[in-house]
């Protein structure tokens, strides 16, 4: 890997799921890049492909029905895709760790969480019983679950979902992976929980050093952690950058429509409230998208073009890209 490589490249992966009605395209040539102890998010509505990109890194697309069909992925500079499965198993977990959306149905209702925990460690680093149980309680204690020792003997049922979810973290990290991918790690947790789950990835990450890449539908969290964010629509990315120059200046009338839906608490509320933004409509079946861009009918500024062609992820400004006619400066060939 040369020095100017990213820790991890993905660069233009498609994949295909053959259903009952036809072909969908549920990434379409998506290209990502993450840096060692660089955050970042990609954020989108559900079935805007994001947890789909996660699996097509760990190598877990189900297949069938689902193929990458072109692409590469790229872990310090080694290719992932096509890579045969015994090799991919010992990358998971070892140099790529995931959080899962949904802890109790990840985690094992029949092992203990420090049983689990410590089979990762088991069988990527040959470690003893012992000491992979030793490595399993330091864990909790790392994602500050109190009385680690006799939680580590807990079954998931026994646990909040607050802890259900740090002790998901615990087996992300087990093995100090390089890569952490987190899908929705604060899902159908309430605000105060949802906010120390972030504050412990930050400082994880931050200790560690860990790359992370943080999938979720909150605008916020993606300001209040991430470095870089890619926005992503009907298995596209359609526009990427810094955090700073997203959120400060959007492009895509998708990502400006993401940041009007986020309520804002004001201490002095002027005279007249601004009333909350919506998107209309709902993100279109991804075996019938037809040639143009998939945002044209729920968005608010088309152009004829935007309904015969599909925009390119091109660059706006700097490192700011966006996959939008209009912000590419109209019709313009």
């Amino acid at each position: 890997m040369s020095m100017t490589d990213p820790l991890l490249s993905v660069e233009d992966i498609v994949v295909d799921f053959q259903t009952r009605a036809g072909k969908a395209r549920v990434l379409d040539h998506v290209s990502l890049e993450v840096e060692s102890g660089e955050i970042l998010g990609i954020v989108g509505e559900s079935g805007c492909g994001k947890s789909m990109t996660a699996l097509s890194i760990m190598g877990l697309v189900p297949d069938p029905p689902g193929r990458v069909t072109s692409g590469s992925i790229r872990l310090d500079g080694v290719e992932l895709v096509g890579m045969d499965h015994e090799r991919l198993r010992r990358i998971r977990g070892k140099d790529i760790g995931m959080i899962f959306q949904e802890p109790m149905s990840s985690l094992n209702p029949v092992f203990t969480v420090g049983e689990q925990i410590a089979e990762s460690v088991r069988l990527h680093e040959n470690a003893s019983p012992r000491a992979a149980m030793d490595r399993a309680i330091a864990m909790l204690r790392a994602v500050e679950i109190p009385e680690a020792e006799l939680r580590a003997r807990a079954y998931p049922h026994q646990l909040s979902g607050g802890m259900r979810q740090r002790v998901m973290i615990a087996i992300a990290l087990a093995c100090r992976p390089r890569v952490l991918i987190a899908d929705e790690p604060t899902t159908a947790l309430d605000t105060t929980v949802q906010a120390q789950i972030f504050d412990l990835l930050q400082d994880l990450q931050s200790d560690m050093g860990t790359a992370i890449i943080l999938i979720t539908h909150d605008m916020g969290a993606i300001a209040e952690l991430a470095d870089t964010v890619a926005v992503m629509y009907a298995g596209r990315v359609v526009e990427k950058g810094t955090v700073e120059t997203v959120l400060s200046s959007p492009q895509h009338p998708y990502t400006q429509g993401l940041i009007t839906c986020v309520p804002h608490l004001e201490p002095d509320p002027p005279a007249e409230r601004s009333e909350l933004m919506e998107i209309p409509g709902v993100v279109p079946a991804l075996t019938d998208l037809g040639r143009g861009c998939a945002f044209a009918p729920r968005c608010r500024a088309t152009i004829d073009r935007c309904g015969v062609e599909k925009p390119a992820l091109l660059p706006s400004e700097d490192a700011h890209l966006t996959a939008c006619w209009v912000a590419q400066g109209g019709a313009q060939r």
